[in-house]
């Protein structure tokens, strides 16, 4: 499967804020940066961050396994070990959780690793890792 990059650009209320956020905690290479956006770099995706003083937090949503998975949200399917490297990293930096890494659908079509948690802005982000990448869209 030939995976093209996407790219996404997202409001963040307050861009220094975000971009400590991004660099430090998620480690986030930057690329082009004007007063009010800055591109990354995100596991080889391109997430652009504009700035909307007025933006507010809202908060949506839907029942998963029986946890409260935030809508909308987005996110990178990581390697296996990449996402085990990438989640303790995380939470040696006490990253606040909405839903702490754990693994679904154990022994069973489409084994995943997952977490979700949120930016300084109220976005919501999910990584996540398929025990067998060819399961991504397993049925």
């Amino acid at each position: 499967m030939d995976i093209r990059p996407f790219h996404l650009a997202i409001p963040v209320k307050n861009l220094d804020e975000s971009i400590d956020f991004y660099e430090k905690i998620l480690g986030c290479k930057r690329g082009r940066k004007d007063k009010h956006w800055v591109d990354y770099n995100l596991f080889g995706h391109q997430l652009v961050l504009h700035e909307d003083k007025n933006l507010t937090k809202r908060e949506h949503f839907n029942e998963v396994d029986g946890k409260s998975v935030p809508i909308p949200h987005f996110g990178v399917v990581l390697e296996w070990n990449e996402f085990k490297s990438f989640s303790n990293k995380l939470v040696k930096q006490k990253i606040d959780f909405q839903i702490a890494p754990y693994l679904r659908f154990e022994g069973e079509p489409g084994e995943q690793l997952t977490m979700f948690f949120y930016d300084p802005s109220g976005n919501a982000l999910e990584f996540k890792s398929f025990k067998h990448s060819e399961q991504l869209f397993a049925v």
